[in-house]
């Protein structure tokens, strides 16, 4: 059956009961979620997104001239797509550069070593002998003091997972592990990078500092070179000099999430959000975290906003600013829009990558069930299992769910994310174009469904001190 008979079919069918406080799914609306799955795998608009943006802007460290080029060249793609409101909101934060970045081991094995500062990191120069911990546990340990004019160096491994799920744990080290050091006495901090890869690039990312400590110089070394230091100081004795030229600049710089929204025929004012976020780190291109999520969650309102009858409620999609240094403008996009939270009737991310989506899930309570199982079911075709009880909303949507609203969770197979994740290797080539239209065809799915559900899915605003 064609598409717009389908559509023409919803119109023309009676008012079917609905039992009260039950969400429900007209079947006239699942028919066409069959239709535009199949138009989905097919169709390479996310591909043409993700080639756009790291091509033409490529890198898109916040608060970097190609942070603003990033901004302008979401709303012109979102009008290019067929986006009938397109809009910028402000978010503020501190900058941070990067401009160079040198280690190398001095004395009778001298080499140079492969490093990247963290994010957040002062600059500086350090020269001083390495103590190797297997682990934070093991740092936190060290007696005070004991590392007085010395380079900590964290050598804990990051194991692959489908889920991602060992980046929680190994996380620490680089949000914690510098604060530790400098307890410790540490003039610098190296750790091993949060990756997975053996290929000889390192991973960046954000640390921070507990207050009240003087920062000190923090960096990761690619795998290959944390083995390498790790062989060297069981020889003996190792001194390394560690040279960052990077810092915060003292000044704020304005970005803006950019919002694009196929509006709702019946209840526009009621909102299925999808989204990504437009900033990426500086050594790579920023394809895979997060070029690849704008790609699919602009692809997926596109093609709803190419069927001949629009969603029942308004299809929108935020494309985040300044996740990458702590969920900048996601928190600032729940403060402004938290009068609205049950409006938005659910919401989810794309941001683990572009692998195939193997599970599904949401946080709906009893009630929307019976709608939640539907949806699964138009999902199954693409290798999506249901999932209940995992997932989560995702870091862009966790300050929204925060205050009440409900996520819905598309996971991501993440076994190769993190060979990629925050490193030189985040390149356009590493995205697979089958894979991404099958994300689009999920996303595309789920929001469409979402928008045409008769009910909601438990988003309501959460009391002030409320538990998550």
């Amino acid at each position: 059956m064609r598409l717009a008979t389908l559509l023409l079919s919803a119109c023309l069918l009676p008012a079917q009961a609905v039992v009260a406080g039950q969400t429900r799914i007209p079947q006239a609306a699942l028919d066409v979620a069959a239709q535009l799955r199949e138009q989905a795998l097919a169709d390479g608009t996310a591909w043409k997104v993700v080639e756009s943006l790291t091509t033409e802007v490529g890198p898109r460290l916040p608060g970097s001239e190609a942070d603003a080029r990033a901004v302008a060249w979401a709303q012109a793609k979102l009008r290019e797509l067929g986006y009938d409101k397109v809009w910028i909101e402000p978010v503020s934060f501190p900058t941070w550069e990067r401009r160079s970045e040198r280690a190398e081991v001095l004395g009778a094995h001298a080499q140079p070593m492969l490093v990247t500062a963290l994010g957040g990191s002062p600059g500086g120069m350090v020269e001083a002998e390495v103590v190797r911990f297997d682990s934070l546990d093991a740092l936190r340990a060290a007696p005070e003091g004991s590392l007085a004019g010395k380079i900590a160096f964290v050598d804990q491994p990051m194991e692959r997972a489908r889920d991602g799920s060992n980046y929680g744990k190994a996380g620490a080290v680089r949000s914690r592990g510098p604060s530790e050091a400098i307890r410790k006495g540490a003039a610098g901090f190296l750790m091993r990078s949060l990756g997975t890869t053996r290929h000889r690039v390192a991973n960046t990312g954000i640390t921070r500092f507990d207050e009240g400590l003087e920062p000190i110089p923090s960096a990761a070394l690619s795998l290959p070179d944390a083995d390498q230091l790790a062989r060297l100081l069981a020889r003996g004795p190792v001194r390394v000099r560690l040279a960052l030229d990077c810092g915060w600049t003292g000044e704020q710089y304005t970005s803006h999430n950019v919002i694009g929204e196929i509006t709702g025929r019946e209840a526009p004012q009621e909102v299925v959000l999808i989204g990504a976020h437009l900033d990426s780190w500086d050594l790579g291109t920023g394809a895979v975290d997060d070029a690849s999520g704008v790609g699919v969650t602009m692809a997926a309102g596109h093609l709803i906003g190419q069927l001949p009858q629009r969603p029942r409620r308004t299809i929108r999609v935020v494309a985040f600013a300044n996740e990458e240094q702590g969920l900048i403008g996601a928190r600032e996009y729940a403060r402004r829009h938290a009068g609205e939270v049950a409006n938005h009737v659910i919401a989810a991310e794309s941001d683990f990558g572009a692998g195939r989506i193997y599970g599904f899930n949401t946080s709906a309570p009893e009630s929307a069930q019976a709608a939640v199982r539907e949806i699964a079911a138009a999902l199954a075709p693409l290798g999506i299992e249901h999932l209940p009880g995992r997932g989560g909303p995702g870091p862009d949507i966790s300050p929204l769910a925060a205050i009440g609203g409900a996520w819905a969770w598309l996971g991501q197979d993440g076994s190769r994310y993190f060979d990629l994740h925050h490193n030189a290797d985040d390149t356009l080539d590493k995205v697979d174009p089958d894979d991404l239209a099958q994300n689009v065809a999920a996303y595309a799915v789920l929001s469409w469904l979402a928008a045409e559900a008769e009910g909601g899915f438990g988003s309501a605003p959460r009391p002030a001190g409320a538990n998550e």
